[in-house]
């Protein structure tokens, strides 16, 4: 058993600057006795990084949180007596390695986060041809308890839409917005990156911008198009636009795109205005959505391809949210619920 590391701050907060330079791997080059580890560790990284950006085009955000989950076992590793480098990690030590991330007190969903990233890295170095054998492949992940998301009801939905001030040119634009979050079911990200060009309301579409660069079409319901509508005839149009600006749907009134944290704060007073006690945020409205459409008999596959999600199984977290819905109306509604 390797004695465990003092000094956790090191290992969580690892990441530090990474070189933006990309490096063959020279994880097997000899070196020194003390620089071995330190080194293999910092070219095999250096070349999972290019891995991550050219082979596999995923985000600069998504590579950096392989990066740093590599880089917490790195500082795991070199804080041992006898560090062993990538190429020398076992599966006893990445098992160490997650017992010590539950000591440290980081919840079964952060430690299943970090052991994904650690078995993307050596599913590289197996590409890579730099090991033989994978040290994390049958290592399972923690439980994860099912995390069901806050849903909103229909009436409380609308109650927020109904809250909004349609006086006041923000009104029209929050509406606006509000609206095409809960009947498109996108991510924040998402509605901030919308483009005039990509709204098709005689087709009944919007063109999504998702996660890595991926694009998809979206149904867009008729409430959603014409509060759009309405905001780009009595309120975009009349604004001074930055430039660099001119393609965004969605604009805040100095002429620039909306910021992520203005969209939050936009929906939790919307929320608050209807008498809301729930927890609130744009993703609940997404929640929303998927949810109803599961709940009025929607295909999963469907509502896959209208969330961009990669995975159905992603998707069907939504079924359980389903069931939950079926066992209240028994208990609520059937006479055998109510003895």
């Amino acid at each position: 058993m390797h004695d465990r590391p003092l000094f956790p701050s090191i290992i969580l907060n690892a990441a530090g600057p990474i070189s933006s330079e990309l490096q063959f791997p020279d994880c097997l080059v000899p070196r020194k006795k003390g620089y071995l580890s330190q080194m293999d560790w910092r070219s095999c990284k250096s070349g999972f990084r290019a891995y991550l950006q050219l082979e596999r085009s995923l985000s600069e955000n998504s590579v950096q949180a392989y990066v740093r989950d590599v880089d917490k076992l790195s500082g795991f590793d070199q804080q041992l007596e006898s560090p062993k480098g990538p190429l020398g990690i076992e599966m006893g030590d990445i098992q160490q390695f997650l017992s010590y991330l539950h000591d440290l007190g980081l919840g079964a969903r952060s430690q299943g986060r970090i052991l994904s990233g650690i078995k993307a890295f050596y599913k590289y170095l197996l590409v890579e041809d730099l090991m033989q054998e994978d040290p994390s492949e049958l290592i399972e992940g923690p439980k994860l308890g099912q995390k069901i998301p806050e849903v909103l009801t229909y009436a409380e939905i609308q109650a927020m839409l109904d809250s909004i001030d349609l006086s006041l040119p923000q009104g029209t634009r929050n509406r606006a917005m509000l609206e095409t979050l809960y009947a498109c079911g996108l991510r924040v990200s998402e509605l901030i990156n919308l483009k005039i060009n990509g709204f098709y309301p005689d087709l009944g579409f919007i063109r999504v911008i998702g996660k890595n660069d991926k694009e998809r079409l979206v149904p867009i319901g008729d409430d959603a198009i014409k509060h759009i509508q309405l905001y780009l005839e009595h309120v975009r149009k009349k604004n001074a636009v930055k430039k660099g600006e001119e393609s965004m749907l969605f604009l805040n009134r100095r002429g620039s795109r909306l910021s992520r944290v203005m969209v939050f704060n936009i929906v939790k007073q919307a929320a608050r205005d209807a008498g809301i006690k729930k927890k609130v945020s744009p993703h609940t409205l997404r929640h929303s959505f998927a949810t109803h459409l599961v709940e009025g008999g929607a295909n999963l596959k469907a509502v896959q391809d209208m969330l961009g999600h990669e995975s159905i199984t992603t998707t069907e977290i939504y079924t359980h949210l389903d069931k939950e819905y079926l066992r209240e109306t028994i208990l609520n509604f059937h006479p055998k619920g109510r003895l």
